[in-house]
């Protein structure tokens, strides 16, 4: 009744193309002049430069005329997080009572030639800065030289020789850089090593020119003022490695630029923004114009900038505090917080450790802990100018504890507590342990801000005063030995708490803010005497 043909149905036909289109594998599909092989190979050579992307491809409406028949293929392209959705149409002919596909290139692509492929690229999104205090700009795009060798300026056997001789020239390691550039493909670039533009030493700069194939190729990166500012904590941005790739395929891709480690890595989906992509059609290889044409745009999604990083850091005094410990030779850090803020407006680093000590240090804070032991003390009863007993020695359980070499003799013998203090008498202050209870340290510790763990959004130690397994621990607890820890944030915390007279909690990144709990903010209330016995050490020492 409705007029229908009486010969076979080209949908399975056409289904089954479709979904050869899709997966790759067009080994069964029936087409006219060529085999399943050969039609697989034909479209992995036209969608190779798509990045390993896998289409669907749906049958639409077929249209059938006598022994011909023309199918809708509806795909559709995930590309940087979009559809990319056409159709096209593919031909069908009726050969021996049996339906079979006629291919061409246009199946793929509607627009698409004989001499043409698919290629995908990939658009970098412009990087998010780090902001610090005031609104200053501390890390953004800033220019660079990339020294590597060339492979299309030279063969492969001078450039391993050339890779050694750029090497030393650059001072990294030859035979690994060496390995590198062999196994390179013939149109590589193969990085050495990366120079800030004001940095490339002048050897360098007149060197690499007389290497064959050795290139400088100018960039940029997100990089801080200077090389070292506060690096351990704004960590660094480079290629994606390829555990990164493996472990995230969906987010990353080779050749994708992200943080590799701080705050970068961290707040690396805030930072790095939303690739993009575009699709071209390009003369294929073996095309006659492949050197000449140009590209064919046939689908673009932008990218999407990344958003800034807001920061407590401080240029000036970052700068300032990274000269104070240039010269140190031992492990070192410094850090300075605004007690009535708690931002953190410095957290350096000196030479003499890789390790973020300023932040995540975990270290006996000595002497500077007996702030804590003294708040204790004055919670237990006692007053600035308490009596207190300061002997060259005391012993505890066997432990003999005496105050450091050049301890003032006239500061021996009864002194009042804030003289203690002023002086950091071991003695004095171990000699006053029986005036504390269980705990008691710890909850003092705990109202400046030392012991109680927040989440800041970057590597933060807030230090730990456990209860003490003996008599000798609790001595040695007193003078910040023993089992107590602290970084030097913590000890700065403390201070700033001191300061503010309520617990002072830390903050780097401004969208991640923590408040001290509310049993610690209300019994840290400083009175004056409080603050005076706390600032002893510097009104005496400034006498």
């Amino acid at each position: 009744c409705s007029g229908g043909s009486d010969g076979p149905d080209p949908r399975p036909v056409a289904e089954a193309y479709a979904a050869g289109l899709a997966s790759g594998d067009l080994g069964s599909v029936a087409a006219q002049r060529y085999t399943g092989p050969q039609l697989t190979r034909k479209v992995a050579a036209i969608v190779a430069g798509m990045g390993g992307l896998t289409p669907s491809v749906e049958v639409g409406d077929i249209e059938t005329s006598g022994s011909t028949a023309t199918a809708t293929l509806q795909w559709r392209w995930p590309v940087a997080g979009k559809a990319w959705e056409y159709d096209t149409s593919a031909s069908l002919a009726l050969v021996d009572g049996a339906w079979q596909v006629t291919w061409n290139p246009d199946d793929v692509e509607p627009s698409l030639t004989d001499s043409e492929v698919l290629d995908l690229t990939s658009i970098a999104p412009k990087r998010g800065v780090i902001r610090g205090a005031g609104g200053t700009v501390l890390v953004t795009d800033r220019p660079v030289v990339r020294f590597g060798i060339d492979r299309t300026a030279v063969g492969a056997a001078q450039a391993v020789s050339s890779a050694r001789r750029l090497a030393a020239l650059l001072g990294i390691d030859a035979d690994s850089f060496a390995a590198r550039v062999k196994a390179s493909g013939g149109k590589a670039f193969v990085e050495g090593i990366v120079f800030r533009k004001d940095d490339v030493p002048v050897a360098v700069a007149r060197g690499y020119q007389a290497i064959e194939g050795a290139a400088a190729v100018p960039d940029e990166l997100p990089l801080a003022p200077t090389r070292g500012f506060a690096s351990a904590i704004l960590g660094s941005v480079g290629p994606v490695t390829a555990e990164m790739v493996k472990k995230d395929p969906d987010r990353y891709r080779a050749g994708d630029v992200a943080g590799l480690s701080g705050l970068q890595a961290r707040y690396d989906d805030q930072l790095r923004g939303t690739p993009g992509a575009v699709v071209d059609a390009v003369p294929a290889d073996d095309s006659s114009d492949a050197s000449s044409a140009d590209p064919r745009e046939l689908y673009r999604v932008d990218a999407t900038p990344g958003k800034a990083l807001k920061v407590s850091l401080d240029e000036r005094l970052q700068e300032l505090a990274e000269r104070v410990l240039a010269d140190v030779g031992p492990a070192s850090a410094l850090v300075a917080i605004r007690p009535s803020t708690g931002a953190i407006l410095a957290a350096a680093n000196g030479p003499g450790s890789a390790l973020n000590l300023a932040t995540y240090g975990q270290l006996p804070p000595g002497s500077t802990f007996k702030i804590v032991s003294s708040l204790a003390l004055l919670r237990a009863g006692l007053t600035p100018r308490s009596t207190v007993q300061c002997p060259t020695s005391v012993d505890v359980d066997g432990k003999v504890f005496t105050n450091y070499s050049d301890y003032p003799a006239g500061a021996n013998g009864a002194i009042t507590l804030a003289a203690a203090l002023a002086n950091s008498c071991n003695t004095a202050f171990i000699g006053l342990r029986d005036k504390l209870g269980s705990g008691d340290l710890a909850d003092a510790a705990a109202s400046l801000g030392l012991g109680v763990d927040h989440d800041l959004g970057f590597p933060a130690y807030f230090g730990q005063v456990p209860a003490p397994d003996s008599q000798t621990e609790a001595a040695a607890d007193l003078i910040g030995q023993g089992a107590v820890l602290a970084s030097p944030m913590t000890m700065a915390t403390v201070l700033s708490s001191v300061v503010a007279g309520t617990t002072v909690v830390p903050w780097l990144v401004d969208s991640v803010r923590a408040e001290a709990p509310a049993e610690d903010r209300k019994s840290t209330r400083l009175n004056s005497s409080h603050r005076c016995i706390s600032y002893a050490v510097f009104c005496l020492k400034k006498k």
